[in-house]
C-alpha cells in the first residue's frame, strides 16, 4: 500500500508549508553553493594558470557570450520543456565539460566548452529566480509578510549561502597550489617584480609571461577532479531534495506560463525595450564588469603578480565570506532604511575602492591589504546583487522569466567586455571605464526609482479623485 503525498490545492497552503518552502530555498541555495564552488574556483584562476595568449580570459568571454545568447533565446523554452527543477539539474551537468577541459587547456577545448557552459547558464539562473519568486508568493498567502518582502528575504538567504562557494572553491585551489615547494619559488620570483609590473600599470598581454609562473600539471589535475565531483553532487542534490514548482502553481496568469515557448520568447524581447529596462542596462553591465574585474584583473595585477597565484584563492575566499554575510545583513537593513540609501552607500564605497586601485602600488609584506580590499569589495557587491535582483522582481511582476533573463543578459555583457579587453588594457584604463559605467548607471537607476514613485503618486491621486467623485454622485442621487 502506497501513501500519497498530501498536496495542497492550487493557491491554498497549510501553515506548515512555510517550513517546506524554506527547505526548498535552502536546498537550492546549497546546490548552487556546491556547483559554483567548482566554477568560481576554476574561473578565478583562469587569468593566472591559463594566461598565455589570453587563453583563460578568452574562455571566460566565451562563457558569457554563450550566456547572452542563452538569456535571449533559451530560458523560457527550457523552463517550459523541463520545468524549473530539472532545468537547474540539467544545467549543472552542462557545466562539467568546461571543468574537464582544464586537464588539456587549448583554444579548441576551452572555447567550445565555455560556450556550452554559457548556454546552460541562462536557463539555470532564470529557473532559480523563477522558483524563488513563485515560493515567495506562495508563502505570502500563509503569513503576514508581503510577497515583495519575502522575495528580498529569499534572495538574501540564497546569496548568503551561494557566496560561500567562493570560500570552498578558492580554499581548494589555494591549498593545492600552495602545497610543496612551488609556493616559495613563486613568492621569490614575484617579489623582485612588484615595483615594475604590479598594480594599476599591469598589462596582461605584455607582463603575464614574466610575472605569472606556470603551475605543475599534477596540481591542476587534482583541482579538476575535486571540482567535477562537486558539480555531479550539485545535480544530485537538486534532483533528490527539491520539490517541483508545480506544487506552488498559484494564480500567475500574467507570467506567461500558459503561452507557447515562442510567445514566452516574445515577452523576453519585448521587455528588453521597455523604458525601465533600458534605464537599468548600464548598471546591469557594471555589475558584471566589476565582478569579472575583481576575479581576473585584480587577481592578476595585485594578487598573483605581487604575492603569487596560490594566494588568489585565499583573497577570493575572503571576498566570498564578506559578500555572503553582507547579503543577509543588507537584506534586513533594506527593510529598515529602504533600497535607496543602500544603493547610495554601495556607490560611495565602490568609488573609494576604484580610487584606491588607481593610487595603490602593492608592496612586499602588504598582503593584509589585499584581504581588507576583498572584504570591502564583497560588501559593495552584495548590495548590487541583492537589491538589483529583488528590484527586478518588483518592477516586472508576472513577467519574472523575462525580467531575470534580461538582468542576466546585460550582466553577461559586462563580463564579456571585461574579459575581452582584459589582456590588452592596463588595470588603470579598465578602472576608469568601470568608474564611468557606475556613475552613469546609478544616475539612470535613480531615474527609474523616480519614475516608479511618481507613477504611484499619480495612481493614488487618481483613485482618490474617483472615490471623491463617487461619493459626490451618490450624495447627489440621494438628494434627488
Amino acid at each position: 500500500m502506497t501513501v500519497k503525498e498530501e498536496k495542497p490545492l492550487e493557491g491554498e497552503f497549510k501553515p506548515s508549508e512555510r517550513w517546506r518552502i524554506l527547505k526548498n530555498v535552502v536546498v537550492i541555495s546549497l546546490a548552487f553553493m556546491v556547483q559554483f564552488t567548482a566554477y568560481f574556483g576554476a574561473a578565478n584562476l583562469q587569468s593566472s594558470i591559463n594566461a598565455e595568449a589570453g587563453l583563460g580570459t578568452a574562455s571566460l568571454a566565451a562563457v558569457y557570450a554563450g550566456l547572452i545568447f542563452s538569456n535571449i533565446f533559451l530560458p523560457a523554452l527550457v523552463i517550459k520543456w523541463f520545468g524549473t527543477k530539472w532545468a537547474i539539474a540539467l544545467s549543472f551537468v552542462a557545466y562539467m565539460p568546461y571543468i574537464a577541459a582544464q586537464l588539456y587547456p587549448r583554444f579548441w577545448t576551452l572555447i567550445p566548452t565555455g560556450l556550452l557552459l554559457g548556454l546552460a547558464g541562462g536557463p539555470l539562473w532564470c529557473a532559480k529566480c523563477m522558483y524563488l519568486s513563485v515560493v515567495s508568493e506562495a508563502q505570502s498567502k500563509i503569513s503576514t509578510v508581503t510577497a515583495e518582502a519575502l522575495l528580498v528575504r529569499f534572495f538574501g538567504l540564497f546569496f548568503m549561502i551561494f557566496q560561500i562557494s567562493q570560500v570552498w572553491g578558492n580554499l581548494v585551489s589555494s591549498l593545492v597550489l600552495t602545497s610543496g615547494d612551488n609556493a616559495a619559488a613563486v613568492t621569490a620570483v614575484n617579489a623582485t617584480m612588484i615595483p615594475e609590473l604590479c598594480g594599476a600599470n599591469f598589462l596582461p598581454a605584455a607582463d603575464a609571461d614574466e610575472a605569472l609562473r606556470p603551475q605543475p600539471p599534477e596540481k591542476i589535475q587534482m583541482i579538476t577532479g575535486i571540482y567535477l565531483a562537486c558539480m555531479a553532487g550539485a545535480a544530485i542534490i537538486v534532483a533528490i531534495g527539491v520539490d517541483s514548482m508545480k506544487r506552488y502553481k498559484i494564480d500567475r496568469s500574467a507570467s506567461g506560463t500558459g503561452l507557447s515557448g515562442f510567445a514566452l520568447l516574445a515577452v523576453t524581447l519585448k521587455l528588453m525595450v521597455e523604458p525601465n529596462q533600458l534605464l537599468l542596462i548600464l548598471l546591469n553591465v557594471f555589475v558584471g564588469f566589476e565582478q569579472a574585474f575583481f576575479g581576473a584583473d585584480f587577481n592578476a595585477a595585485f594578487v598573483s603578480c605581487a604575492v603569487g597565484t596560490g594566494t588568489v584563492g585565499f583573497v577570493m575566499m575572503t571576498m566570498g565570506v564578506a559578500d555572503a554575510i553582507s547579503c543577509v545583513v543588507t537584506g534586513y537593513i533594506a527593510k529598515v532604511v529602504g533600497r535607496l540609501p543602500l544603493m547610495c552607500f554601495a556607490t560611495v564605497l565602490h568609488a573609494a575602492l576604484l580610487i584606491a586601485i588607481l593610487v595603490w602600488r602593492p608592496q612586499a609584506g602588504q598582503s593584509y591589504l589585499l584581504y581588507i580590499f576583498a572584504i570591502l569589495w564583497g560588501v559593495s557587491d552584495s548590495v548590487w546583487l541583492v537589491q538589483l535582483n529583488s528590484y527586478y522582481g518588483i518592477l516586472f511582476p508576472g513577467r519574472e522569466e523575462a525580467a531575470f533573463a534580461n538582468f542576466r543578459l546585460w550582466e553577461s555583457v559586462g563580463y564579456i567586455i571585461a574579459y575581452v579587453i582584459s589582456p590588452y588594457a592596463r588595470t588603470s584604463q579598465k578602472t576608469y571605464l568601470m568608474f564611468a559605467m557606475m556613475l552613469v548607471g546609478v544616475a539612470m537607476y535613480f531615474t527609474v526609482e523616480y519614475r516608479e514613485r511618481r507613477g504611484k503618486e499619480v495612481e493614488i491621486t487618481s483613485k482618490e479623485v474617483h472615490r471623491d467623485k463617487g461619493f459626490d454622485n451618490a450624495a447627489f442621487k440621494s438628494v434627488e
